[in-house]
């Protein structure tokens, strides 16, 4: 079966790291009979340098026609005054909400070999499995933002606002994904100060009342989310929360794998469309020098098989491959190991498809 998919390299080393999930697509191809066609677009700061847009027309036409859309990262100093008129960011987020991708999807596991890479003592790190389900296109970052000045000096405000309809689509999904793992579900709010975060808890609460009675349910504060992530990371099963709450814990729970390299990310809406893309950045400072890690990207693909294309078999083999690829002890700077020698970007996805 032929299938087409948007590649949005971005900025920085993302035009690195797709290249490795564009080699490791092929691939699964080759291995699996697929067939898929590849149509590459500007985003982010190329696309401002090329177009004057962070999001030209031309790409969001391309990922509206697409199966899936798999991106690399958007951003880099030479963008970064955040008076500009446009930003990369803004690409990324007009993506999100063009497409309507509302929740986020960041898995979190430790590869035994890995643990020396997190700052964490091992038995913090033993069973940890698991899965932050992030709403995307709503709250603080979308609100209406503000600012002026008064007899007291300069002022701003940003908006952050949620609908119940918003709510509980991003919760179903993440019930629906923890019925199939552990079967337990935390949200994490600020419910003791926010007004949005007591309408998520009642929301949720009734929601997991009345429609999943069968999974274990409990919420817990940000900040104690924060702490606990480090404290006793494999209590957690499925993490539900708003927009900024969940980008910011889930570079923190990065740690617990070793490196933000390791951490892919799945963007999904009503239907199979989604966008697939690793959680880190653009990486300015190495872009260029092949040190940067392909791994999540890769993993990105497993997810972008198995949500958007329903290839269960071929995101499995995928994982296979990036696990035996690390006890192969073939890894970038960021993950090795004492006596190891990092590997190349490149190096790191031939030795993936190798193994598939």
């Amino acid at each position: 079966m032929n299938y087409t998919l948007a590649v949005l390299p971005g900025d920085g080393i993302g035009p690195e790291v797709t290249a490795e999930g564009v080699k490791v697509l092929r691939a699964v191809g080759a291995r699996f009979g697929h067939s898929f066609t590849f149509q590459e677009a500007l985003i982010g700061g190329s696309a401002i340098d090329a177009t004057g847009e962070p999001l030209p027309a031309e790409t969001l036409a391309s990922c509206e026609a697409a199966d899936a859309v798999l991106l690399g990262a958007v951003g880099g100093p030479k963008w970064d005054d955040p008076e500009a008129r446009v930003r990369p960011e803004q690409g990324l987020l007009g993506l999100r909400k063009a497409l309507g991708l509302y929740a986020n999807l960041r898995p979190v596991t430790v590869h035994p070999l890995l643990v020396d890479a997190s700052p964490l003592r091992h038995e913090r790190l033993e069973g940890v499995d698991l899965l932050v389900v992030r709403e995307l296109t709503g709250g603080i970052y979308f609100g209406e933002k503000r600012r002026g000045r008064d007899d007291a000096g300069e002022w701003a405000s940003d908006l952050c606002i949620y609908s119940e309809a918003e709510i509980v689509r991003v919760v179903r999904i993440a019930a629906e994904l923890a019925r199939m793992r552990n079967g337990k579900l935390t949200l994490v709010d600020k419910a003791n100060v926010l007004e949005t975060s007591r309408l998520w808890r009642s929301v949720t609460t009734r929601l997991m009342q009345n429609e999943y009675p069968d999974v274990k349910f409990d919420w817990m504060l940000v900040d104690a989310c924060a702490m606990h992530l480090l404290r006793r990371p494999s209590d957690f099963d499925v993490i539900v929360t708003e927009n900024m709450f969940g980008d910011i814990l889930t570079d923190e729970a990065s740690m617990l794998a070793g490196s933000m390299g390791m951490l892919p990310s799945a963007s999904l809406g009503a239907g199979n469309k989604g966008l697939y893309e690793p959680i880190h950045g653009s990486a300015p400072d190495i872009a260029g020098q092949g040190k940067a890690n392909p791994l999540a990207t890769i993993l990105s693909v497993a997810m972008l098989l198995r949500h958007s294309l329903g290839l269960e078999r071929e995101a499995s083999a995928v994982e296979a491959a990036v696990s035996a690829t690390i006890e192969a002890g073939i890894v970038t700077g960021d993950l090795v190991r004492p006596g190891q020698r990092a590997a190349s970007t490149r190096a790191v996805g031939d030795a993936v498809v190798g193994r598939l």
